[in-house]
C-alpha cells in the first residue's frame, strides 16, 4: 500500500514537472510586443553574460564606480583612452553616463595591480532589451 502511494506521488511529480515546460512563451521577431519581455530577457542575458552589471554610483574623469555588482558595492573601473561607451545602442561618451544608470561593463583585470579596466560601458534601455 505504501509503495503504491509513493509511486503515485513520483508519477504525479513527473507529470507536473513536464507540464511546466509547456508554459514558456517566446515572442517571434514578426510579432513585436506580444510577449516581448521574455525573449528580450533571454537575448539580453546571453549577450551580456560576461559583462559586469551594476548601478553607476560615481563618475570621474578616469574612473567609474558601480554599486550592486557581483563584487559588491563601490567597485571601481579605470577608464582608458580606448574605453568605448554605448547608450541606447549608439556610440556615446562618458559625458552621457549618469549617476543611477544601469550599466554593463566589459572589463579586463591588470595582473599586477588587480585593477579592473573598463573596455566597454553600456547604458540605456537598449541594453536591458526594453523597447521604447
Amino acid at each position: 500500500m505504501k509503495r503504491t502511494g509513493v509511486m503515485g506521488c513520483v508519477l504525479l511529480g513527473g507529470i507536473l514537472a513536464a507540464g511546466t515546460g509547456q508554459a514558456q512563451v517566446v515572442q517571434s521577431p514578426q510579432e513585436p510586443g506580444a510577449a516581448g519581455r521574455i525573449e528580450n530577457g533571454i537575448s539580453t542575458a546571453g549577450k551580456y553574460q560576461n559583462y559586469i552589471y551594476g548601478v553607476v554610483k560615481k563618475i570621474g574623469k578616469d574612473e567609474i564606480v558601480l554599486d550592486k555588482t557581483r563584487f559588491g558595492d563601490n567597485q571601481p573601473f579605470k577608464l582608458e583612452h580606448g574605453t568605448k561607451f554605448v547608450r541606447n545602442g549608439k556610440n556615446s561618451s562618458l559625458a552621457e553616463v549618469k549617476i543611477g544608470d544601469m550599466a554593463w561593463v566589459d572589463a579586463k583585470t591588470k595582473k599586477k595591480s588587480e585593477e579592473m579596466i573598463a573596455k566597454k560601458v553600456i547604458t540605456g534601455v537598449v541594453a536591458t532589451g526594453i523597447s521604447q
